[in-house]
């Protein structure tokens, strides 16, 4: 069998990253007593050294479905988790200095309205990814939270009302593999540093509620974005923290942002 692969490439360079993108699965996380049902885009990469002409793709992605077929099947109390296991497996049949796996996914929250007190549910974006760098593993939680902020300066300037928006909040911590934080916290913090949280369900005394703690905090993006390194750098230790916010301007044809960055 001809493994063109192994041939020894034109330019003789060194690739980072050579992997696949977009792959899908089902993935099952039982953490803190509650399971969550996963369907991720899974991107995996690995090193590529300047003497190989390219990965055997084939065998690549046919190790990668094994691993998870048997992954899959196990518990596991962390996509993190899941994810060092594949690296670990897959090290065994392809060599490599560095590998990266991500998992891009949206996590379900069961939440109670602020005054009516019924069941909704809320979704929120992440992006869960590990790092192994020639045996030292490093993870990266993201999640994406929407708000809601009120114009403070408006609200100033005019005292019968203020501009509101929706608002999009970023927070990325990256920590060693073994320190421990729940995603949910991390969308808590989020969610805390808005003017108002949102909610797919609202009766109208919820509204109401939403509507006057809205304008009882008044947060431009930047003081959202500082409220949640505030937050964060008060519950995340030995942690790198990003946090970003963008605010869909209601009464402007841009949007505004802000980000900041702190190491605990």
């Amino acid at each position: 069998m001809i493994n063109t692969q192994d041939e020894s490439p034109k330019h003789q360079l060194k690739l980072e990253r050579v992997g696949i993108k977009n792959l899908k699965t089902l993935i099952k996380i039982e953490r803190n007593n509650k399971e969550y049902m996963h369907i991720p885009k899974i991107n995996i990469f690995m090193d590529l050294t300047e003497d190989k002409k390219g990965v055997h793709m084939s065998r690549f992605i046919e190790s990668i479905t094994e691993i998870l077929e048997d992954e899959v099947r196990g518990e596991h109390n962390s996509l993190e988790q899941i994810g060092k296991h594949i690296l670990e497996k897959l090290k065994v049949k392809h060599s490599y200095i560095s590998a990266e796996i991500e998992f891009e996914s949206e996590i379900p929250l069961f939440e109670i309205t602020p005054v009516s007190k019924k069941d909704t549910i809320e979704i929120h974006d992440i992006k869960v990814s590990l790092r192994n760098n020639n045996g030292s593993w490093i993870k990266i939680l993201e999640v994406s939270v929407i708000g809601n902020t009120a114009c403070p300066h408006a609200l100033a300037v005019n005292k019968k009302g203020t501009h509101i928006q929706r608002a999009i909040g970023n927070l990325r911590i990256e920590t060693d593999f073994d320190n421990d934080i729940d995603l949910e916290e991390m969308i808590r913090v989020v969610d805390n540093s808005f003017s108002s949280r949102v909610f797919t369900l609202l009766k109208t005394e919820d509204e109401s509620f939403v509507v006057d703690r809205m304008h009882n905090n008044p947060f431009f993006v930047e003081d959202v974005c500082r409220n949640m390194l505030s937050l964060s750098f008060s519950k995340f230790k030995k942690s790198k923290i990003h946090a970003e916010c963008l605010s869909q301007e209601s009464i402007h044809r841009h949007d505004v942002f802000a980000e900041g960055a702190i190491e605990t």
